[in-house]
């Protein structure tokens, strides 16, 4: 049969000097399906925090990753009429949901941020992000996906302006009321000097009134959905908040 090429799932490659085996098709492979999903994520929201998990590992996949991936794909086959439903005539505001997963990473224990933005009840803006440290508290945590979720909101509220529309005070939710605390307080206490510069920008917009933060319960946030696994029961919940829903 003569020299093998490729053999469960490995290309076997004889040289000179010996046998080289390598899993190159297998990992364009899989990048490519990662790329199709990360593409389809602009109007699936609901696989957005499972696709950026798989992306992680698109430099050394594994079988279980392979098997994740196409498990994304069933779901996809069994909701390809879902999308985003935008109603008409309804209140036209912007607000802002955040909440994020703290140290739900098990391999290096970070945090991931999920942040939503919404006009009224649609959703216009959706990201799901691990965070570039790793955060010694919830309310750390929570902090740095606050200040990712109002750089969003101040960005979309100057887009807004282009339109004649002016939002001032834009609410964030926000379900850690210590997280809340920081952005009143001015003063750099023990437990928040090491947390970056860059996050606590949002105080200035807190003091300059652009934005507001508000409590809401830890069983409310929109923004769940884009940083851990939920049961089936919360996660279809949320989708239909979120405005995803099935076209018959």
């Amino acid at each position: 049969m003569g020299e093998p090429t490729f053999f469960l799932g490995l290309q076997v490659k004889a040289v000179k000097d010996g046998t080289f085996i390598s899993r190159t098709k297998y990992t364009r492979d899989y990048r490519g399906m990662i790329g199709s999903l990360l593409y389809l994520t602009a109007s699936r929201p609901d696989i957005l925090h499972v696709v950026c998990l798989c992306a992680c590992f698109q430099s050394n996949p594994k079988e279980s990753h392979m098997s994740a991936v196409k498990r994304i794909f069933q779901y996809l086959k069994g909701t390809i009429q879902y999308g985003l439903f935008y109603r008409k005539n309804e209140i036209f505001s912007l607000k802002g949901y955040n909440v994020s997963d703290y140290a739900g990473c098990r391999v290096d224990r970070k945090s991931t941020s999920g942040t939503c933005q919404m006009l009224g009840n649609r959703l216009v803006s959706w990201f799901s992000k691990k965070q570039n440290s790793i955060a010694t508290s919830t309310a750390e945590a929570e902090y740095i996906a606050t200040g990712s979720c109002c750089a969003q909101v101040l960005w979309m509220r100057q887009q807004l302006r282009d339109y004649e529309v002016e939002e001032k005070e834009i609410p964030i939710m926000c379900d850690n009321t210590s997280a809340i605390a920081i952005t009143q307080n001015p003063v750099l206490h023990s437990r928040t000097k090491h947390i970056d510069v860059r996050y606590h920008f949002i105080r200035d917009h807190v003091e300059k009134r652009d934005i507001t933060l508000e409590y809401i319960s830890t069983d409310k946030p929109l923004a769940d959905i884009f940083t851990k696994p939920l049961c089936e029961s919360r996660f279809e919940e949320l989708k239909h908040e979120l405005g995803l829903i099935e076209l018959s």
